[in-house]
């Protein structure tokens, strides 16, 4: 078994920022080969986010905001590597399946590098950045705990971002509150 990345969506905003939002547990790779090349004022604003922040899932070849650390058999692995390299080909006009293969197995390798030493569900966030010429990237992780504050199993150890409670008020009368008569 290894460790690979997953793509997760914690709320519907990838659906809204990115062109194409990557379906939740899709195996993701960084995808920056996707922006070699190309000149930042030239992308789009949808593609400037997915360029700042988005994972590549490799099944649809859409982004998401965040993956998290799930083991792949050895099975899913080669699986992903030639869903990727199928995309190169659909996607980017790679000449062969064979041509893309070797490029393909590059990014899992990498992908795989990215979640070794970390604990199975840690989140990882991406940040890229032009500078100098080159990209940049940086990845942040956010470790799950074993209690959150407001207990949701299916945020695997993850708090919520923001906890709505809601209040029961008959009549505000807003111009009484203003202090104006």
């Amino acid at each position: 078994m290894t460790r690979l990345p997953r793509t997760i969506r914690l709320d519907a905003s990838d659906k809204v920022v990115f062109a194409q939002a990557a379906e939740p547990g899709e195996w993701a790779v960084p995808g920056t080969f996707l922006f070699w090349g190309r000149a930042p004022d030239t992308l789009s604003r949808k593609d400037a986010i997915a360029f700042r922040s988005g994972f590549l899932g490799v099944a649809g070849f859409g982004h998401s905001t965040l993956v998290t650390v799930q083991e792949a058999s050895a099975d899913e692995r080669a699986d992903m590597v030639g869903m990727l390299a199928q995309g190169l080909v659909t996607h980017l006009g790679a000449p062969s399946l064979d041509a893309a293969l070797p490029a393909a197995e590059e990014e899992v390798a990498l992908a795989e590098s990215l979640c070794a030493a970390h604990p199975l569900n840690t989140l990882i966030a991406l940040h890229r950045r032009h500078e100098d010429g080159a990209i940049v990237e940086q990845f942040r992780t956010l470790k799950p705990r074993d209690e959150t504050a407001f207990s949701g199993s299916h945020l695997q150890g993850h708090d919520r971002a923001f906890h709505f409670v809601e209040e029961v008020e008959d009549h505000v009368d807003l111009f009484a509150l203003r202090g104006d008569d």
